[in-house]
């Protein structure tokens, strides 16, 4: 009997027995993840992290236990990690390692790019307004339309800045899919709204930066913006910070840590807590339909507007801009310039336009960090 008793003990513990149906669409949906970011390679660096914690929530939802509700007062591990998300201090330590890696050199030699980074935004007041038509209030519409920007982080920042913690999850996960999946959003937008004349548009190549101009730039876009938007300070500051060390060439330890270790151990803690954001019972909801719906309507209106200004911009310069330059103004930084390059070679394979993209996109990271700090303004945080 005592052993009959310790067997039912044991297949009470067990994961089957204790498991929802919604917990089982989600390990679904995790391997669906898995198999994109391994079979597809679609940014594995973020899917794997994110796939692996949605998993592990789905098998065992005490991995984001909060202490209060513990026991002995120890929370998940997850739970910790998710922590260091609400208090900003991932999204931010990612930006700086984004600001490390990248070479603001094409936007500061064409400084229009900055106007196709800010057109490239449209899809996050198009989602906002939408959102709250759709009974969301304003602050959880401002949570949701950043999605549009295509930057994980500044979701993350934002929603917890403004208190959405409860749509975290779904707002994150649908952040950073759509990061990965915008080689497939994007083309048909950016095909929609040019001619093949517009995507045989060579453009000239950029003039060279010197050094003094990328040692000032940052100082000044901080100095300039954080003076307007104080509260984008934690995002725009470490992305400047992350890029004067590249660029001032004094602290190589430095800019080698905030680009590699640092970079990648940070993705492993925002990814996984993310992920694990994605339980059955806070994700299967009519109101996560919604956000994924909102994200995909700010990704394509966001790739719109980019494309539609770049088209502006083309009269304007009698013809020197191609359009599809400007759909590179969502910031997923780097994809969204080698779309634009990807797209515009299928006209013609030896255009090559992938540097001028490069402007719109990391225009687009400052950007989308600007209209976080703008909702932040307008709902007094």
């Amino acid at each position: 009997m005592n052993i009959l008793d310790t067997l039912s003990n044991l297949l009470s513990q067990t994961a089957f027995m204790n498991l929802s149906w919604g917990n089982y669409v989600m390990i679904v949906v995790a391997f669906v993840f898995l198999y994109l970011a391994i079979a597809k390679d679609y940014e594995p660096l973020l899917l794997v992290p994110i796939a692996f914690g949605m998993l592990l929530v789905n098998i065992y939802p005490d991995i984001m236990l909060k202490p209060s509700d513990s026991a002995n007062g120890v929370g998940g591990l997850l739970y910790y990690f998710y922590q260091m998300d609400e208090w900003s201090i991932l999204p931010s330590l990612i930006f700086m390692g984004v600001g490390a890696l990248t070479d603001f050199g094409p936007l500061i030699a064409n400084p229009i790019s900055f106007l196709m980074g800010a057109a490239a935004q449209l899809g996050i007041y198009v989602a906002y307004f939408l959102a709250i038509f759709m009974g969301f209030n304003g602050k959880s519409a401002a949570a949701i339309s950043i999605i549009g920007g295509a930057d994980g982080p500044t979701s993350i920042f934002l929603a917890t800045k403004l208190g959405q913690t409860a749509l975290l999850g779904p707002i994150a996960v649908a952040a950073y899919s759509y990061m990965s999946l915008v080689p497939i959003i994007q083309p048909p937008v950016m095909r929609l709204f040019t001619s093949k004349k517009d995507r045989l548009i060579r453009m000239g190549q950029l003039r060279p930066v010197s050094k003094l101009e990328k040692i000032l730039f940052p100082i000044v876009i901080t100095v300039v913006v954080c003076m307007i938007l104080p509260t984008t300070a934690p995002l725009v500051g470490m992305l400047m910070l992350g890029n004067l060390f590249r660029e001032s060439g004094v602290v190589k330890q430095l800019t080698e840590t905030a680009s590699n270790a640092l970079m990648y151990i940070v993705v492993i803690f925002l990814g996984t807590s993310v992920g694990a954001t994605t339980s059955a019972e806070a994700f299967l909801n009519a109101a996560t339909l919604k956000i994924v719906v909102l994200g995909l309507i700010a990704f394509i209106f966001g790739t719109a507007g980019g494309v539609w200004l770049g088209q502006l911009l083309k009269v304007v310069t009698h013809g020197k801009i191609n359009p599809l330059i400007g759909s590179a103004g969502v910031s997923a930084v780097p994809m969204a310039a080698r779309v634009s390059q990807k797209v515009g070679q299928e006209a013609d394979p030896t255009n090559f336009l992938l540097m001028n993209a490069m402007g719109p996109n990391v225009a687009g990271v400052i950007g989308t960090a600007v209209a976080a700090g703008t909702f932040m303004a307008i709902y007094g945080i």
